[in-house]
């Protein structure tokens, strides 16, 4: 009998991770909700606090023991497709043997030291990576190890650009509708204020400028117009290219983000990129920003940077905005410095990942991830409630006039042997690059069924 963890192939057990990449497939198992799940909330889990959660309505969460290519493996024997990939993470699927490797190396020789006044050949290298793949001169980087506070230090950095190099009064960041960029205090106050989460803080967070994406001729007429009365105030223009994510994964075309370039240019605004989602292949291309052949001035980078290993987070900037920090006067460096910023462990990690991407076929993975999606996602258009279905590279999403009850939706899923998280309105994949086609068709085909029963 095969087992679970490995099947023979040509004389030779494969990790699960392995023959995925390979094309290989095993079935997944029947789901059922068990008694702990039916019959408990969250608030009945002992000393967790869990995120994004009303702990006294949602339901007790499953346990995972295990996880291994697109696979979830639960404490209660159950196995699971992850459409998610660990929060858009697992761009390699779970467990690659190349970046375990590079982590049990990293682990034996240091697995992290201080990186004030010291460095490290695992950060100078990926530095020098992220470089090389970066456009033009996108070279100077800056490691945290959370999205949110990457995009705390683009902020932090474009305001004293401006402070360094004479400039006063541009202290506001300008963002949009829809937008999302982490949950500390000062991400909360570029995010949306309308879209839930953040909006019981409105009277404590920094005022910021809030505006419709440049979508048209219209909304390109109302940003320019403030802009005009307002851009003295503006150290940087903020967005998430071609993908808001956690605003409801909206999608906007390039020439977005070519006009956002030409506007800051125009009003000596620096551009900031949010690619903490999109960034390593999600969209179809490394970095989103190549779709526009556009050169932010800063982007923030983090989840799939690791493959969904370690913790990692990136802010790269341009050649011009790193020289307006180097003075005799100590008072212009950039004060900023994390505890475990560029952790040894994550940047052995995070080259692995880099690895990957040059000698594996991640891109054309991508390529056939959006293929399958369009085709098997269609249906859904029939399903009454359904308002939209779109794809952008490895996203499937399948938008709906509403989600009366998410949980609901979400533990039909696990039933089906999915890990599928639906918010606000929509149903989504962010599968890893390495599913196979009959692990994302399992994906698809709960999605259209879920969606049909609960119509």
């Amino acid at each position: 009998m095969i087992s679970d963890d490995s099947i023979m192939a040509g004389g030779m057990d494969l990790p699960r991770t392995m023959r995925e990449n390979a094309g290989m497939s095993c079935t997944v198992l029947p789901a059922t909700v068990s008694s702990t799940e039916a019959n408990r909330s969250a608030a009945d889990l002992p000393h967790l606090w869990l995120p994004y959660t009303q702990m006294q309505t949602a339901p007790f969460p499953v346990e995972a023991v295990r996880t291994s290519g697109s696979r979830i493996t639960l404490a209660d024997g159950r196995e699971l497709v992850d459409g998610v990939a660990a929060w858009w993470t697992a761009c390699h699927g779970y467990s690659h043997p190349h970046i375990q490797q590079a982590l049990i190396q990293q682990a034996s020789m240091m697995p992290h030291v201080m990186f004030g006044g010291m460095v490290h050949e695992p950060a100078r290298r990926l530095a020098a990576r992220l470089a090389e793949l970066l456009p033009e001169d996108l070279e100077r980087t800056f490691f945290t190890d959370s999205g949110s506070v990457a995009m705390e230090v683009a902020v932090k950095m474009v305001v004293q650009y401006h402070i360094n190099r004479g400039t006063e009064g541009r202290t506001k960041m300008l963002s949009f509708r829809g937008g999302y960029h982490g949950d500390t205090l000062g991400m909360m106050s570029i995010c949306d204020p309308e879209e839930g989460m953040h909006s019981l803080f409105a009277g404590v967070l920094p005022k910021q400028v809030l505006a419709d994406l440049p979508v048209d001729d219209a909304s390109t007429a109302r940003l320019e117009a403030l802009l005009e009365k307002e851009g003295h105030t503006i150290a940087a223009i903020v967005t998430e290219p071609l993908v808001q994510g956690a605003g409801g994964m909206l999608f906007h075309s390039p020439e977005v983000l070519r006009r956002l370039r030409n506007l800051c240019d125009r009003f000596g605004i620096l551009l900031i990129l949010d690619e903490i989602f999109t960034g390593f292949g999600r969209t179809g291309t490394m970095f989103a920003c190549e779709q526009a052949n556009i050169v932010p001035d800063i982007v923030a980078l983090s989840k799939a940077l690791t493959g969904g290993t370690m913790a990692l987070a990136a802010t790269v900037a341009r050649r011009s905005v790193f020289e307006a920090f180097l003075s005799t006067e100590g008072g212009k460096a950039l004060m900023h410095g994390p505890t475990f910023m560029a952790n040894p462990l994550a940047c052995a990690v995070a080259n692995a990942s880099l690895d990957l991407f040059e000698q594996e076929p991640r891109l054309e993975q991508v390529a056939r991830i959006s293929d399958q999606l369009r085709r098997e996602l269609e249906p859904c258009r029939t399903i009454p409630g359904v308002k939209d279905v779109r794809v952008l590279g490895a996203i499937g999403v399948v938008e709906l006039v509403k989600i009366e009850n998410p949980d609901v939706l979400r533990r039909a899923f696990v039933t089906h042997g999915t890990w599928i998280r639906p918010f606000r309105n929509i149903v989504y994949l962010t599968p890893a690059f390495t599913i196979t086609p009959e692990d994302l068709s399992h994906l698809t085909s709960s999605i259209v069924t879920v969606l049909q029963d609960n119509a």
